[in-house]
């Protein structure tokens, strides 16, 4: 597996932080208060996007990092909006470029795989992009294992590799775990998977009367855990975190980091005090037993081939 080092050689951090909330649900302060516990804690991965907040989420990582540049591993993404054409891919690293204040960034997604743009002409500006000194490892984002596979074949052809991919994973949305997970153990990629705690679901605040986050405010996060057992297993994990004398979402974000393929979490949070416990998932013993009764609250997807007699 490659490794990713910030600038001045410093390994990337065992969990990330995702600066989704900067300048929308967090406002400069609590973003500010955010970055520097996430540093405190030992972090030095920070994620952030072209699309997030319109802007505002990397010219706030922009600012906050500027001090702590080259011990910082700093990734951004491009190509969600507007396709993976290299001229879009252009437009919106330029953009993210002159937002964070930084000429380079350790790593740049493509955001989402594009049907409509041949994956060759992408790929082709990113080893551009790339030998041109604008980042150091190419990402992938919402790409299935199949697409991922077909973007390394080409980015062997132009001398490059994909490095890294950000799949979403956590204890009720386990679909990684059939071939990207495996993917990546095989091919030495390295997993930096998004929403460990389920949208919030898995911090057991919606089993409170009245509890307001992404699951009631926003609809595609209300359809993606809308499932009766989705929300039965985040009870069971508050009464087993309870039992442990932990927080569901430590006792989350820890399983996550605890595959045998060593995802790196991106972790989040609109404060530093919702953040505090998915911070303490650093230092926190997940061992395998411990893991595997967590597995045990939610339904593992079938395997690859789904011959089910075969995992007997």
């Amino acid at each position: 597996m490659t490794a990713i080092t910030s600038p001045d050689g410093t390994p990337a951090s065992r969990f990330a932080f995702g600066a989704m909330q900067f300048g929308g649900r967090a406002d400069e302060a609590a973003s500010a208060a955010m970055f520097e516990a996430a540093l405190a804690a030992g972090i030095t991965h920070f994620d952030t996007a072209w699309i997030y907040t319109d802007g505002r989420s990397e010219e706030i990582l922009g600012r906050l990092a500027r001090p702590h540049r080259d011990r910082l591993t700093i990734a951004t993404k491009a190509g969600y909006a507007g396709g993976a054409g290299p001229d879009n891919l252009q437009a919106q690293f330029d953009a993210s470029r002159r937002r964070l204040g930084m000429d380079r960034v350790e790593i740049l997604y493509l955001h989402r795989f594009d049907p409509e743009t041949p994956l060759a002409r992408t790929m082709d500006w990113l080893a551009e992009t790339q030998a041109a000194g604008g980042f150091a490892h190419v990402g992938l984002s919402n790409f299935a294992a199949w697409q991922v596979m077909k973007a390394q074949a080409l980015a062997a052809e132009r001398g490059t590799r994909i490095d890294v991919i950000q799949p979403m994973y956590n204890l009720v949305k386990r679909q990684a775990e059939v071939e990207l997970l495996p993917m990546c153990m095989a091919e030495g990629i390295l997993p930096v998977p998004y929403s460990p705690l389920g949208g919030g679901l898995l911090t057991g605040k919606y089993a409170r009367a009245g509890a307001s986050g992404r699951l009631t405010e926003q609809e595609n996060y209300g359809r993606r855990y809308r499932l009766p057992w989705m929300h039965d297993a985040a009870v069971v994990l508050g009464d087993l975190a309870e039992e442990l004398g932990t927080h569901p979402a430590t006792l989350a974000a820890a399983w996550v980091a605890a595959h045998p393929a060593r995802p790196v979490p991106i972790l989040s949070a609109r404060s530093a005090e919702q953040l505090a416990p998915s911070l303490d998932a650093l230092a926190y013993p997940m061992d395998a037993a411990l893991r595997a009764r967590l597995s045990a609250l939610a339904p593992a997807p079938p395997p690859a081939t789904d011959r089910l007699e075969e995992q007997e």
